[in-house]
């Protein structure tokens, strides 16, 4: 493992673990062990990946300020809003009275992941939204939701993500066309489970088609965070892998960029 990043993860780890249960005791011994396998989610900005459609394109700026001599550069600005690319959804963007970005405590920003593949589904309707039923038949193989855990929807759709119009898969009414999060399930896990937060590997937890993003104001509204444009979520196995999350932290921010890491079992 990159020793920079080890000495990051060990420590911050260790301390989460001490501080309650987290239901993966191993997670510490992976990581000092140095044979951890630590899977990158985070798609990288740029100015050519999708956005969330908007008449001006995309909104990523990276600026050089000052560079190398072969160009490259030894100083930058960037500028982009806080719901772009891979991000976390404070719970204050959805609901009023809420924790923003910096307000989230270390221990809610790590846990098991538990995911949930509606592949299959997606396959024959773009639209799906991930069922309670759904939830309750991955239960029914794998054991309860864990308490703390970061529930991500496995669908697929990152596969796109090198081609802007398929990952927004806009029709022609401009209507956009991507799985997610159903009502129903939402609120299993809000009222039944001991949730962090829940992510996606499409551009948000609703649907394509939603237009008052219920999920949101279920989730965010209920103190939750999200995470959306997660990557490489087929790595992780539908149990036993655990997720650090390390949001940017502005002051007041209704969410930001975020870089997410999935420590997988030996």
């Amino acid at each position: 493992m990159n020793r920079t990043l080890s000495s990051f993860l060990i420590p911050a780890t260790a301390s989460f673990l001490s501080g309650c249960n987290a239901g993966q005791p191993d997670v510490f011994e992976r990581l000092s062990s140095g044979n951890a396998q630590i899977v990158d989610m985070t798609h990288a900005l740029s100015a050519d990946m999708p956005f969330w459609p908007n008449p001006n394109g995309n909104p990523f700026r990276h600026d050089t300020l000052r560079a190398h001599p072969d160009g490259a550069p030894m100083m930058a600005a960037y500028a982009t809003p806080e719901h772009h690319g891979t991000h976390l959804d404070a719970p204050i963007h959805g609901g009023p009275g809420q924790a923003s970005v910096d307000q989230l405590t270390a221990s809610e920003l790590f846990g098991p992941a538990v995911v949930i593949d509606v592949r299959e589904h997606v396959a024959a309707n773009p639209d799906y939204q991930l069922s309670a039923e759904d939830l309750r038949a991955w239960e029914a193989a794998h054991g309860a939701i864990p308490n703390g855990a970061i529930v991500l929807l496995r669908s697929g759709w990152d596969d796109r993500w090198t081609t802007s119009a398929r990952y927004q898969n806009v029709d022609a009414r401009g209507v956009m066309h991507f799985p997610g999060f159903s009502e129903d399930a939402a609120r299993y896990l809000m009222n039944e489970r001991r949730i962090n937060g829940i992510g996606t590997d499409t551009p948000s937890v609703d649907h394509g088609p939603s237009r008052d993003f219920p999920v949101h104001g279920i989730v965010n509204g209920g103190g939750k965070y999200h995470l959306e444009n997660v990557a490489n979520v087929g790595r992780l196995p539908a149990t036993g892998a655990f997720l650090i999350v390390a949001p940017i932290k502005i002051a007041g921010g209704s969410g930001g960029q975020v870089r997410i890491f999935g420590v997988l079992p030996e």
